[in-house]
């Protein structure tokens, strides 16, 4: 489907990172809020990440509550815009990949792909500014980390590894029930690092094993990062590893100051005398660290910390795998609430 023009009214800027800047839009029929992702494609390595947080969204639309909904993708060139189908028959699609696969660079701005995610709109902002806000909540704690976990392994069943998992890549959307029964919603949000793994054309009938895809470019953010990712040869454990350092720092709200975002954030780390330290870089420098868990609530619940200590195992094989993860904290949350 071609058309001249956007249907959708921009209102104001949510975000803007390296690769793109986050829009709050309104839809013009129906005047329903969604958030608009513009990615602008100059670059291979832009058209790539595009093409990455499709592909991911794409295959997984609308499947599971806690990954964000993805409304619709459309793909801009030369002030023609065309919505890309379930069957990636958009010429101007067809156009971005062939020039991502060619390394073509775009010089003038008539010649950028540009390429507008249509997405739900999650009204609580991300998770650490929602978290940081408020009042440390162990109910709410309990609840994020829950939903956290179904959603990882959900995209891990479907092939799927996010490699930059952390508090200001999960949105949250505020029940609209009452809010003293039900806790708010989150969605897993923010593809463009992720890793859809498929079958080689060797053995294209052969099952994906997560687990046993390895990948070689370093990636994500660096307070969340598994030590192996650094060493350039990594697989879905690094998720977990990710998710571990988020658990921790949810249940003790441990934060740490970016000085080039200018922001305090969410997270676990080493402390070396007054540098905080990626706990996964911490890790990589020095394997037989042992981790300080808990580090401030020492009536942490056992099995708990149990839990978080081999999600950080500096071997990514003595890790859990991310359905193991969710059933734990299932059964936790069962046991408490009994």
């Amino acid at each position: 489907m071609e058309t001249e023009e956007l249907s959708y009214d921009l209102a104001r800027v949510l975000g803007q990172g390296n690769y793109g800047v986050v829009y709050e839009a309104i839809v013009r029929n129906t005047s329903t809020k969604v958030a608009i992702k513009k990615m602008i494609c100059k670059t291979p390595e832009h058209s790539e990440l595009a093409l990455r947080e499709l592909w991911s969204l794409n295959c997984i639309r609308g499947q599971h509550p806690n990954v964000v909904f993805l409304e619709e993708c459309i793909v801009q060139k030369d002030g023609i815009l065309q919505k890309i189908t379930r069957d990636y028959s958009a010429p101007l699609y067809l156009g971005l990949v062939e020039s991502s696969l060619k390394g073509a660079i775009a010089f003038y701005p008539r010649s950028y792909y540009c390429v507008w995610f249509v997405m739900e709109f999650c009204e609580g902002g991300d998770m650490n500014k929602y978290l940081l806000s408020r009042e440390p909540n162990r109910k709410t704690n309990k609840s994020f980390m829950l939903q956290m976990s179904s959603a990882v392994a959900f995209l891990h069943r479907n092939k799927i590894i996010h490699r930059d998992l952390k508090p200001e890549n999960i949105l949250v959307s505020p029940s609209k029930l009452d809010k003293s029964e039900f806790e708010p919603t989150i969605k897993v949000a923010d593809f463009g690092l992720s890793k859809l793994c498929v079958p080689t054309p060797q053995n294209p009938h052969e099952p994906v094993n997560l687990n046993q895809c390895f990948i070689s470019t370093p990636c994500g953010t660096q307070f969340y990062m598994a030590p192996e990712v650094w060493e350039g040869r990594y697989s879905a454990k690094t998720d977990i590893f990710s998710l571990g350092v988020i658990i921790w720092a949810m249940q003790e709200r441990l934060t740490f100051f970016n000085h080039e975002t200018k922001k305090e954030h969410l997270g676990s780390y080493i402390k070396n005398g007054n540098h905080v330290v990626p706990i996964g870089k911490a890790l990589r420098e020095n394997p037989n660290l042992e981790l300080e868990i808990p580090s401030k609530n020492k009536h942490m619940n056992v099995r708990i910390k149990k839990l978080i200590k081999q999600m950080l195992a500096v071997n990514p094989q003595h890790r859990p795998d991310a359905a193991e993860v969710e059933f734990r904290l299932m059964k936790m949350s069962y046991r408490d609430s009994r």
